[in-house]
């Protein structure tokens, strides 16, 4: 299946980049050559992970083997990945906690999600779909970011604009790190769907319009969500300070509602 076929890529290239990213001298390891003291050799991970280098081989190639859960908790340990990182390798080998399957395309929040959306201004809010599309939004968002409503349909995918409209580049202040905690949260949500069609164009799309987006995909960052504060540049350099929060609808667990609300 292609799905599986994706996954099974991702998972390779994932390792790879967490062992060419490993510091050599936290396992005791001396520099390759005089300079290079990052980057474990396939046969350094094999060996201490107990598997053989042409298994290990075959998996960071993608090919058509089917990993046991205790062989991916040693590379994990093997690696020292944390934990979001752990559960984004266990979701890409099919051991998540719920199965994989394809995300809904949902181009419009059910009307009661929306009008609980407009009832929670003043404070903004909008509602996420699984590839990250905005569904429906309040009032306060949109006086937050005007553009939303004028941007067409396909393009109102809140990681296209993060990284691809000036406008909201402008209303991030650190807009390199919100873009790359958003991009590893993205990575983290849509890693064991890398198939589907709607998640490939979304990356394809993205990687041939910014260059930021494509080099920071290569990085292979992961991170789950976590509440925290945001700040916001408004018009005639006034500044906006919120805790960013999110809400899965128990009816609609595939929607994520996110809500602004302001610290003082």
């Amino acid at each position: 299946m292609p799905e599986t076929e994706d996954r099974r890529r991702e998972l390779g290239r994932f390792l790879r980049s967490r062992r060419e990213q490993a510091p050599r001298a936290d396992y005791g390891l001396p520099p390759v050559g005089r300079t290079r003291d990052r980057g474990l050799r396939r046969e350094e991970v094999a060996y201490l992970s107990g598997v053989s280098v042409t298994w290990y081989t075959w998996l960071e190639q993608g090919r058509p083997i089917n990993p046991s859960r205790s062989v991916l908790d040693a590379l994990a340990r093997t690696l020292r990945l944390p934990l979001p990182e752990q559960e984004f390798v266990l979701s890409l080998a099919g051991f998540g906690l719920t199965p994989t399957v394809a995300a809904r395309a949902v181009e419009d929040a059910p009307p009661h999600l929306q009008r609980l959306l407009d009832a929670i201004d003043p404070n903004p809010a909008f509602a996420l779909a699984p590839d990250w599309g905005i569904a429906g939004w309040n009032a306060a968002y949109e006086r937050l970011y005007p553009r939303v409503g004028a941007v067409p349909p396909e393009d109102r995918n809140l990681l296209w604009l993060v990284y691809t409209d000036d406008a909201v580049r402008d209303l991030l202040p650190d807009w390199d790190v919100t873009s790359a905690r958003f991009l590893a949260e993205f990575r983290a949500e849509t890693g064991a769907r890398a198939g589907d069609p709607g998640v490939r164009t979304l990356v394809e799309r993205l990687r041939a319009a910014s260059p930021e987006f494509r080099a920071a995909w290569e990085h292979y960052d992961i991170s789950g969500f976590a509440s925290r504060e945001r700040l916001f540049r408004l018009p005639g350099g006034v500044s906006a300070r919120y805790e960013h929060h999110q809400l899965t609808p128990t009816d609609h667990p595939e929607l994520r509602l996110v809500v602004y609300t302001p610290l003082a």
